[in-house]
């Protein structure tokens, strides 16, 4: 059993540090608001004060903040986790960034003699809860196969996609599908629901077709029942969609589907949405047709 650090306890990052716990590991935390770790810690996780703590203590950190200026202030300055690390220790970060970023900070991690992967997850907190999440790894082969037994802890699908940044450019790759296809989803089921099909029906209709993908299965119901606490909400899934953007003109790749559907995302956020999960664009396709929340209730709550 390793002596593992993990810093960023959000809805993901802390079920990921569960999990650790529970394969047997020692695992040392941090988060920016204490209180929202105290379950982890109540289950057995030591606290650190800051990043660098963690990474002081641990042989094996782990991070997952939710974009590139928090990956970067978490790992710079006095209290960063690079100010933690020394030869012999690796740092795994599973956050969805800028690739150059994430290639960056490798190098300041080798600087230091200690080793980096971007290791960025595919699935949601059901797949996760469920042990069926899956793993992407960039970095160096022989770092990944020392820590690949603590991975196949955490998820028990592990793809090694290549050098630094490569497993975060195969994230951002799949995270714009997120939103394509369920833009693709929400038009089909409001096409059917327009023309006299019950909202349930259809629904039930397009999950059970040809269609339907793992990632819609599990997301499509929020439109009949959001959640309390979004999975992936509207600012995050714009984060990764711009991400795609930004990669593509970098790549000259066209991206003209994630272009179209990232304004749905920018629409939510003009009204007032952003903080719900991202499978409220269904209530912006409402309103671009004309619909009020007093003719087809507020899909909101």
């Amino acid at each position: 059993m390793a002596r593992i650090g993990y810093i960023g306890l959000g809805a993901m990052g802390s079920r990921v540090a569960k999990r650790l716990l529970d394969a047997g590991h020692e695992v040392i935390g941090y988060n920016r608001t204490r209180g929202k770790a105290q379950w982890l810690l109540d289950a057995g996780m030591r606290w650190g004060d800051s990043p660098r703590a963690v990474a002081e203590s641990a042989d094996v950190i782990f991070s997952m903040v939710t974009n590139t200026a928090a990956l970067e202030a978490v790992t710079n300055g006095a209290d960063g986790i690079l100010a933690g690390l020394g030869p012999g220790k690796i740092y795994c970060d599973m956050s969805t960034a800028s690739p150059a970023a994430s290639r960056a900070i490798a190098q300041q991690v080798a600087a230091r003699g200690a080793r980096m992967l971007d290791v960025p997850v595919s699935g949601s907190v059901i797949t996760l809860e469920q042990g069926k999440l899956s793993l992407m790894v960039g970095g160096e082969r022989e770092v990944y196969e020392r820590v690949k037994p603590i991975l196949l802890d955490i998820g028990p699908k592990i793809t090694y996609v290549g050098g630094n940044g490569q497993a975060v450019l195969m994230k951002i790759g799949v995270n714009l599908n997120l939103q394509v296809q369920f833009m693709g989803f929400c038009e089909g089921l409001f096409l059917a629901e327009k023309g006299g099909i019950p909202r349930e029906t259809a629904m039930e209709v397009l999950l059970n077709s040809v269609i339907a993908s793992p990632s819609l299965i599990y997301r499509a119901p929020f439109i009949l029942d959001m959640p309390e606490e979004a999975w992936f909400n509207v600012n995050m899934m714009q984060k990764d969609m711009l991400l795609a953007l930004e990669q593509g003109r970098q790549l000259d790749v066209p991206l003209p589907t994630v272009a179209l559907t990232n304004e749905y995302l920018t629409a939510a956020r003009t009204m007032g949405l952003a903080n719900y999960d991202f499978s409220i664009v269904y209530r912006v396709l409402e309103k671009m047709a004309g619909l009020d929340k007093k003719e087809q209730g507020d899909q909101t709550s």
